[in-house]
């Protein structure tokens, strides 16, 4: 059965694929546009795996507070590349299965993705061309829940309170995102942390001439002085750098309970490509 161009622009539209593709995938099965589309969905899986050994470490981070502030969910969806991040295709899925994340509370990427999200991800690793991938969903409940995404869509912040309201817990996320503490108080801070911090005082060159009782006090004054700038309660507010968080949060009737911050590709290796030497060994082969 013969195709027309009317039949190659319907597929296009149904698939989001190329011109190219679709004359192929058309061609391929004499024109049955169906049929065209069951085999190109059957190949999205086969070339997803293929790109799924290549790194993803850029994309997009995304919050979704529930309406009566009592959780939130944040959702890290990557790609090889911002340009692809900047996709409509790419970010209307990242919406989607951020809402089906919130809808779920979901936490388990592998049952988040089961069935159509997994299908519709390699279908969009087909269209886009790179490796796309859900790394994590992170869940922040109880007390007044408010979140903050950096303009950017990069770096992503979510604050619990216990008491207060949900403009203060949003505020105090932007502040987070800006920041990026360590802990909530000091309390918190773990003791191989400190340890560890300890350690690199007393290496330092200053530390060698002193008499055993002026370097301890040295070492109490620089802990604290750690302490203090990685602990979110003891920050300077950004908005306000003559009040503590922890006074900010209080004159709203709150104190801070909890907080997480995503940034993406954080942690993840990306292996340095020297695209001259590639071309060079090319050309020489």
């Amino acid at each position: 059965m013969a195709f027309s161009a009317k039949d190659v622009k319907e597929l296009r539209d149904r698939t989001g694929l190329g011109m190219m593709e679709c004359k192929k995938a058309l061609a391929a099965v004499d024109g049955d546009i169906e049929k065209a589309i069951e085999d190109l969905r059957k190949a999205s899986g086969m070339k997803a795996a293929k790109k799924a050994s290549r790194t993803a470490a850029d994309g997009v981070v995304a919050v979704k507070v529930a309406d009566d502030n009592s959780y939130a969910v944040a959702l890290e969806v990557n790609s090889e590349t911002d340009f692809a991040a900047r996709d409509e295709g790419f970010l209307a899925f990242v919406n989607t299965v951020l809402d089906k994340a919130v809808a779920d509370k979901q936490t388990d990427v592998a049952v988040l993705m089961d069935g159509e999200l997994e299908v519709a991800r390699e279908a969009l690793v087909q269209k886009i061309g790179e490796n796309i991938t859900v790394r994590r969903t992170v869940v922040v409940e109880g007390g007044v829940v408010g979140a903050y995404v950096h303009s950017n869509a990069k770096i992503a912040a979510i604050v619990s309170l216990e008491g207060g309201d949900a403009e203060t817990a949003k505020d105090v996320a932007m502040h987070v995102t800006a920041v990026n503490p360590r802990v909530v108080s000091k309390e918190d801070m773990p003791e191989d942390v400190v340890a560890k911090e300890k350690e690199i005082i007393l290496a330092q060159s200053d530390m060698a001439s002193k008499p055993a009782e002026i370097a301890e006090k040295m070492v109490v004054g620089r802990i604290n002085k750690f302490l203090a700038e990685n602990s979110l309660v003891e920050q300077a507010f950004v908005k306000n750098p003559e009040q503590k968080v922890a006074a900010f949060v209080k004159a709203a009737g709150g104190e801070v309970k909890s907080f997480v911050r995503i940034e993406v590709g954080e942690g993840i290796e990306v292996e340095q490509v020297d695209f001259a030497a590639e071309v060079a060994a090319q050309l020489k082969g």
